[in-house]
Parts: structure tokens; sequence; C-alpha cells
């Protein structure tokens, strides 16, 4: 609990700290927790408290928070060259292997890598690119962006556009030009009496319908989530890439996989769409692309996009849009070990990826033993990633009222048990860390349970 005196570390938090994504009643009720380091998937904060870190820093830290290859990976760049861009003809050799590397592992035959410090950046820049590449090919009107409710891509105007939440209503959001479909989460969604392949369908006809009206010549492009991540770990229905990608593709309407959080693992495959077996034109990374050892994005171009950019670009003689630490040298290294982390492990361990699909069936059975609670009304996730939905009454869906903040009550029980999971609208995220062992899983599970019985005992007494 939060420590009252003037010049306690959650005191100094609040005064100098404006807080972002932050639960406002629950910093002032309870302090901020301000963590000093961390050892494989535990975080301590400065009276000593550990705490389980369930969601993986922000769905990132996938190798843990103290691996000593990332750290020395770090250190060994810092030490060679600390720094640069990726402006003028000049890059790092680090960030020539990085491409490389990336294009390599993606699933396109060729492609080119374009590097921002962020997710929101690398969602920004795809969207960029699009207008660019309409403008440069005479179609000037081709400027509408198609995303789906409930989906997130990120934070700054434009990709905070592209992210179907509510709250961005605050900030005069969306810009005119960003069309939010309906979420493909059948549970949620589905209409009375519709089965799933029916509702696959109806969204489908709905993308059909949305293009007919506004024009497939005004349309740059169509950006999803394999799994939608901070909407709530939302898988989409059966054959639902399946559905509307041919219809995209019959319109010439490029599809970006937003591979942040399902990139380079979480899912159980390198990619979110080969998990769900789909072909993008570009694929967007961030995250577990440096393990969370430093911030950076990517856009990955598929053949024709790069094809396509290029030319465009040869003909006003560049490609006029970056950033000072795009393909930044240490942020290169970093992400060279993490993907050889993640996809051929090192000599402590075997390949991370490889530990995600051994812990996938276990962090499924207990996910489906709390999924028997007659307050959990839906458990959902794909991989190691996963949310169970709170609701009043399990036979209706009914969720609790809004202002009992449930989700964030079971978020704030958790972190006096020690764990800590995300709370998400009615929901509780889970992603742990790629290097979570059984036992770890099977305490991250019994402290949520007691959470879950605390909560709910109380809400119902």
């Amino acid at each position: 609990m939060r420590d009252e005196t003037p010049n306690s570390w959650e005191a100094r938090a609040e005064t100098n700290s404006f807080y972002g994504f932050t639960d406002l009643p629950s910093v002032h009720e309870r302090g901020t927790v301000v963590l000093t380091h961390g050892e494989g998937p535990y975080v301590f904060d400065v009276h000593g408290g550990r705490y389980l870190d369930a969601n993986s820093g922000l769905w990132n830290m996938v190798a843990g928070f103290d691996h000593p290859g990332m750290a020395a990976a770090a250190k060994a760049q810092y030490d060679k060259f600390p720094g640069y861009h990726a402006f003028f003809g000049r890059m790092s050799d680090q960030t020539v292997m990085l491409s490389e590397k990336l294009v390599e592992v993606s699933p396109f035959e060729r492609g080119k890598v374009f590097y921002t410090n962020s997710g929101s950046e690398a969602n920004d820049t795809m969207v960029k690119m699009l207008w660019f590449l309409g403008a440069a090919e005479g179609h000037t009107e081709k400027r509408k962006i198609l995303t789906r409710k409930n989906g997130y891509h990120g934070v700054t105007v434009v990709s905070a556009s592209m992210t179907g939440k509510p709250y961005n209503s605050v900030f005069g959001l969306p810009l005119d030009g960003f069309i939010h479909l309906t979420c493909p989460h059948y549970w949620r969604e589905g209409q009375a009496g519709e089965t799933e392949a029916e509702f696959t369908a109806r969204l489908a006809k709905e993308l059909e319908d949305t293009i007919a009206a506004e024009g497939a010549e005004t349309i740059a492009g169509f950006f999803a989530e394999p799994v939608m991540g901070a909407g709530g770990v939302i898988p989409p229905s059966d054959g639902y890439f399946q559905a509307i990608a041919p219809i995209l593709k019959k319109h010439g309407i490029p599809l970006i996989a937003d591979e942040v959080i399902c990139g380079f693992g979480r899912t159980g495959g390198v990619w979110g769409c080969e998990t769900y077996d789909f072909m993008p034109d570009a694929i967007i990374s961030s995250k577990n692309l440096t393990a969370g050892y430093f911030p950076m994005g990517a856009v990955i171009l598929g053949p024709e996009l790069s094809d396509r950019l290029q030319a465009a670009s040869e003909a006003i003689e560049e490609f006029p849009h970056g950033f000072t630490a795009s393909g930044h040298p240490v942020g290169s290294a970093i992400a060279l070990k993490a993907i050889d982390l993640i996809l051929n492990g090192d000599d402590d361990s075997g390949p991370l990826i490889e530990n995600v699909r051994r812990m996938t069936p276990i962090f499924e059975q207990h996910m489906a033993r709390l999924g028997e609670h007659p307050h959990i009304g839906e458990i959902r996730g794909k991989g190691l990633m996963g949310a169970l939905e709170a609701v009043q009454d399990k036979a209706t869906k009914t969720p609790w009222p809004g202002d009992l903040s449930v989700s964030e009550r079971i978020a704030n029980t958790c972190t006096d048990h020690g764990l800590i999971c995300r709370p998400l609208g009615q929901s509780i995220v889970l992603c742990p860390p790629f290097i979570i062992t059984e036992s770890q899983m099977a305490e991250m599970f019994e402290k949520l349970e007691r959470a879950l019985t605390q909560v709910f005992d109380g809400l119902t007494a």
C-alpha cells in the first residue's frame, strides 16, 4: 500500500509525473508502484515487494527482465557504435543485418524494411506510405483507412484514429476517413441464433458493402491485428481472414497485419498471420522485436508494396519521412539478439518460441478451469495471450455496472497478492513472458484465482 510520507517514492511520482493509461482513482488511493529491478519474470518495488509480471511489462519483455545475453548485446554495441540514424544513404552495419533478418523470417519472398521508434509510429508510417502511393500513382482520393472497432493501433494522431476505442473521442478523434468495421468477436458481437460461420459471413458482407458504399478507389488500406491485443485479447471468428482477404485483394486494397503484439511468437507462430493462415501485404512489428530491451518499430513491406514505394520515391528522389533514431545501431543489435533468442535459443535455453508452444496447453488448462467460475463469462486467447471476461450474469452475458470498476478491482487485488495483470474493459488480460516455467504458471493462476474469489465474494455479499 502507499507510503503517505511527503518524500515517499509514491508522493514524488505523483508530484512530478503525468500518467497515461492509468486509473487515477487507484493511484490516489493506492499510490504508484515504483519498481527498481527485475529477475526473470518478476519485478521488485522500492519496498522490496516482488511481483510476477503476467503482462510481460507491456506484452514485450518476453525474455524476462534480466536476460544476460540481451544486456550483453546492448553493452557490446554501445561500446562499439552507440548511436546513428538511417538518413542520407547512411546506416549502421547492424541495421543492414537486421533488415536482412526481418525479410528472411517474414512470410515474404522478398521485401524492404523501414524503422521507427514504436508500433504507433510504424502504423502511422504505413498510412503515410499508402497516402504517398496514392498521390504518386495518380489516385489522390485514395485516403480512407479501414480498421475494426476495439482494434488498437497506437496513440499518434493517425494511429489513434485507426484505433477503434471510444476513449479517443476526448481528443476529437478519429480524423475523417478512418472507418471502423465490426469487431470480429463472436461471443459478444454475434446475433441471437447466429452461428459463428454466419457471423463471419456477415462481417465479410459488411466489408464488401462498405467498400461499395465508400468506393474502392477511395480506400488506401485495411489494418488488422491477427489477435486484437489491447481490445481484450480477441481472436478472430473462425475463417475470418479467409473471408475478408479475397475481398480486399479483388478491390486492390492492401491488407496490413499489425503484428506489434502477435509478432515473434506470442501466438505460438512466428507471426500471427501464419497462425491464422493469411498473407498480408505488409507487417507492422515492434514490442517482441527487441524483447522490450529497446524502443523500436518496423514496417516490413512485401514485394508489391516494396516495388511500388521504391518507384514512387525514385520519381521524386526520396521518401520524405523518418525519425532521428530510425534503425538505431544499438536497437538493431538488440533486435538481432532477441530474434535469435526467440527463434533459436542460446547456450542456456532452447528457442523461446518452443517454450511458448510447450506452455500453451498448460496455460489453456488453467484458463479453462477459471472459466468455470459463475462470474467469468468467456475465456479466450491464442498461444500465451489470454483474457477472462467478468460478467454479472453468465447466462445473459450481462456485464457488471461500469462504476464498480470490476477489472480494476481484480487487478489491484492481484497486485496485493504479488501478481501484475492488466484490466481491459471488464476483462483481465494475461500475457506472461516466454521464459515462464510450469511452476510460475501455477503461481500466476493461483494468485489470480484468489483475487477473483476475493473480489466476486465482495461484490455478491
